[in-house]
C-alpha cells in the first residue's frame, strides 16, 4: 500500500520508493524516506493536500502526488 492509505496518527514502515522522477526520489531519500524507516501521518491540511509526516524526528509535508509513490506496510508494533 502507499503512504496515502495510512490513517492519521498511524505508523507504517517504508518498503520502497517508486517515484518515476529520479531527482524527486533522491530528494525523498535525503529527507529520510528510505526502506525500514518508520513514518507517521501527523497532520492533514484542510483540503487534504499536502499531508505532514513524522520521519526520523522531523515533520515533513509531502504533496499527495509524491506520497503516492512511497510504498509502506503497517507497523504492527504501534
Amino acid at each position: 500500500m502507499n503512504l496515502l492509505k495510512i490513517h492519521s496518527q498511524e505508523e507504517a514502515i517504508i518498503e520502497d520508493i517508486l517515484h518515476p522522477d529520479e531527482e524527486m526520489k533522491r530528494r525523498l531519500f535525503d529527507l529520510g524516506f528510505y526502506k525500514g524507516t518508520i513514518v507517521k501521518k501527523v497532520l492533514v491540511s484542510p483540503k487534504g493536500d499536502p499531508i505532514a509526516y513524522r520521519v526520523r524526528g522531523t515533520t515533513i509535508a509531502l504533496r499527495n502526488s509524491d506520497a503516492q509513490y512511497i510504498e509502506v506496510k503497517k507497523n504492527n508494533g504501534n
